[in-house]
């Protein structure tokens, strides 16, 4: 089972819509943001698809919004992780926050992990609403049966419409109009609204690469700071190009010609000898 999985490994680059079409797909939802996720139960709810009957989807709390009640779906995720012997953390301080990195980071992990159990071929006898509705958890459900008791009840007790001359004009038109330029404003809005998601998305996977590679150079400059080969010409070397001031012009033929000159070799020499080892 694929549970450590490196930072830089292809799971990682798995985009946003990917894995929300994973989840919606496999487990009959309609999420459309990251966020949405946060609360730990879709995540149960996948271990369960993947291995069945490890999960006690009684449980796991669907309508969970409070970061206490996330909490308790995360212990049982933990109880299934520690059962079946993963050894994935689970940051759960960071998960509950509703972070859309931290969030999107874990289920890509969770999408890589669950497509190495069985070739990630679905289980086509299991039925994510019907494991919901046994937890006493099937939100949507729910709401669609509430929703269509009240409106019984307002059709109950509405009035009859009241016949009215077709010659309207002023403050009711001009509602009308508003009305409709409300729901224009709102969809832009919403849509503006997942632009920003996506690009807040787009600047933490960048920050987070540029923290990778800078904590890899970092490294080779502790390394090479080392006082045993602090002079050696391929140190040397090294250290022009990590030191270079000027950011438009490479310092790589500068190190060459300083490597050269140290072995007593031609540029053309060292250049040749850096092609056949790469």
């Amino acid at each position: 089972m694929a549970t450590n999985i490196g930072i830089m490994d292809s799971a990682y680059f798995v985009g946003r819509n990917e894995i929300l079409g994973w989840i919606n797909d496999r487990l009959h939802l309609n999420l459309s943001r990251i966020e949405e996720a946060a609360s730990g139960a879709v995540q149960c709810q996948m271990m369960d698809m993947t291995f069945p009957g490890v999960v006690p989807m009684h449980k796991v709390n669907f309508d969970a919004k409070n970061e206490y009640e996330m909490i308790q779906n995360y212990k049982v995720m933990q109880e299934v992780f520690t059962k079946l012997k993963i050894t994935k953390p689970l940051e759960v301080n960071k998960l509950v926050k509703g972070r859309p990195l931290d969030n999107l980071e874990f289920l890509q992990w969770l999408k890589r992990f669950c497509d190495s159990i069985n070739g990630g071929i679905m289980n086509e006898n299991y039925n994510p609403v019907e494991r919901r509705s046994r937890g006493g958890k099937e939100k949507s459900v729910k709401g669609s049966s509430k929703v269509s008791k009240s409106m019984q009840t307002n059709n109950m007790h509405q009035p009859p419409p009241v016949a009215t001359s077709n010659k309207t004009f002023g403050p009711k038109q001009a509602k009308s109009h508003a009305v409709g330029g409300g729901s224009n404003s709102s969809a832009e809005v919403q849509a503006l609204s997942k632009e920003l998601e996506d690009l807040k998305v787009a600047v933490d996977l960048l920050e987070k690469e540029r923290d990778f590679y800078f904590s890899k150079l970092r490294d080779v400059e502790i390394l090479c700071q080392t006082p045993e080969i602090d002079d050696l010409p391929i140190v040397v070397a090294v250290k022009k190009i990590l030191y270079a001031a000027d950011a438009n012009e490479s310092a790589l033929e500068e190190a060459q010609e300083c490597l050269s000159q140290s072995l007593g070799l031609g540029a053309e020499e060292v250049e040749q000898e850096a092609e056949t080892q790469t």
